[in-house]
């Protein structure tokens, strides 16, 4: 979950560039208290290196907490997509 000032800024368009450059798949959405929830999959070093980069965000976004929950990949996701 990424919280702070991150919807309406293109966060997600944002987190789209980074998987696709990181090679990680998964999915990014809105939330509606106005966090934004990102799951991923890839090589734990991809993974590393794309959570690096929603961390900073896109320039008009204002990241204030990354809370991060480990699961086994699953497997289930071909692409990285963005959704609502």
């Amino acid at each position: 979950m990424i919280r702070g000032d991150v919807q309406g800024v293109g966060y997600r368009f944002f987190a789209q560039r980074a998987a696709a450059k990181h090679q990680v798949v998964g999915y990014v959405r809105n939330e509606p208290d106005g966090s934004v929830e990102v799951l991923a999959e890839g090589p734990a070093n991809n993974v590393e290196a794309f959570k690096h980069e929603l961390a900073t965000g896109p320039q008009w976004a204002r990241v204030e907490q990354v809370e991060e929950i480990s699961l086994d990949p699953s497997g289930t996701y071909t692409l990285f997509r963005v959704e609502r």
